[in-house]
């Protein structure tokens, strides 16, 4: 007998070949059935030789399941290391720190004179935010790279300066673990040699995740604090939390244009520092640095511009101005390394935010004031 394809190239045609086409169709559902058939006796004869304990654990096999993301990123992935808390406590980083929480972690040293307290400042902020959700649901922890130094009683005198909260926990361990973890988390400078690695090389993002769901995400400290506030307390729960405020999209307010000055202030200032002169609502919050309301009033230019371009080159020289805010605030002002330009942006939009907050302070005032008693004709 001819096959499809032979029978497609004879020529063929018309009713004939239509129904050669269906006899051959017929052929191969008849012969499935009968293969079907076949298989299904071969196994049911098989079956009958088997003892019924044998049967009976070919019936309760369960397929073998595929590894989950938190079967991924769980005990076998992450080191279970001890270290010590600011407390004095012993703990271990899987079980005690990580294990079914979500989690922010970051690397830090307390003798760090300039981002390590900025970032300390800005996740203050993510946990001010965050608010009694803090030691609950999510969880903070800063490992310090300078085990020599950073013993539990420095890093306890090193919450008590940033006023850290319940929830987050300040961790010291072995240098070798320390730097194990680092590498884990991805939060080690491969490319920088043994020799000439200093503490200041460090990477100064943080990981933030969910151990038991296996999710896990690097972010800049300098991030928005509310994106990582929100990220941690509904993106990394799978947004199992209601908000008890919705906003409305037709209620939302006018986008306006931000300046290089601002944008600027945002990302790097606003972690130790706010402009109010207590005119602006603020977060009743501790804040690291001072009120920048007036700066570019009370300081001189050149000197201010100097400070926010090298702030640790006049703390060496002893500058008196410098000198007195670090006395005051017990905090070193960091070195962004700014540019001319990013230095001239920043002191152009203080300036301005101050004359907003002053213009807006005296309509204020006008509101307030009573009107003038109107005479009798």
């Amino acid at each position: 007998m001819n096959t499809l394809s032979q029978i497609n190239k004879s020529g063929i045609s018309g009713t004939n070949a239509k129904l050669n086409k269906l006899a051959i169709g017929f052929s191969i559902f008849a012969f499935g059935v009968f293969s079907l058939y076949s298989v299904g006796a071969m196994a049911h004869t098989d079956n009958e030789h088997k003892t019924k304990d044998e049967q009976s654990v070919t019936m309760v096999k369960k397929p073998v399941k595929s590894k989950s993301s938190a079967d991924i990123w769980g005990e076998n992935y992450f080191p279970n290391f001890e270290l010590t808390t600011h407390t004095g406590e012993k703990v271990r980083f899987f079980d005690d720190v990580i294990k079914d929480k979500v989690v922010a972690i970051n690397f830090i040293y307390t003798s760090c004179g300039d981002i390590c307290p900025a970032e300390t400042a800005r996740l203050k902020t993510v946990a001010d935010i965050l608010g009694d959700r803090m030691g609950k649901d999510v969880f903070f922890y800063s490992i310090s790279i300078d085990p020599e130094r950073d013993t539990p009683e420095v890093l306890n005198a090193y919450t008590k300066k940033f006023h850290i909260g319940k929830g987050w926990t300040f961790l010291t361990g072995s240098e070798a673990d320390v730097t194990e973890l680092r590498k884990k988390l991805g939060l080690y400078i491969q490319t920088i040699s043994e020799e000439d690695r200093t503490l200041s090389d460090h990477n100064i993002s943080l990981v933030i995740g969910n151990q038991a769901m296996g999710r896990w995400l690097k972010r800049s400290p300098y991030e928005n604090p509310y994106i990582i506030a929100n990220q941690m307390g509904d993106w990394l729960h799978n947004w199992k939390h209601v908000r008890k405020n919705r906003n409305r999209y037709e209620n939302a307010p006018e986008i306006r244009q931000i300046s290089d000055g601002e944008m600027k202030f945002r990302n790097m200032c606003t972690s130790c520092h706010v402009i109010s002169g207590g005119i602006a609502k603020m977060p009743n919050v501790h804040q690291v640095g001072p009120d920048l309301f007036g700066v570019v009033k009370n300081r001189d230019y050149k000197w201010l511009t100097r400070w926010l371009k090298e702030p640790d080159v006049m703390l060496a020289e002893k500058d008196p101005i410098a000198m007195a805010l670090k006395e005051k605030y017990q905090v070193n002002m960091p070195n962004f390394k700014l540019s001319q330009t990013e230095v001239k942006n920043l002191i152009q939009y203080m300036a301005n935010e101050t004359i907003r907050l002053e213009k807006l302070a005296e309509k204020r005032k006008l509101k307030d004031k009573p009107l003038p008693a109107i005479s009798g004709l």
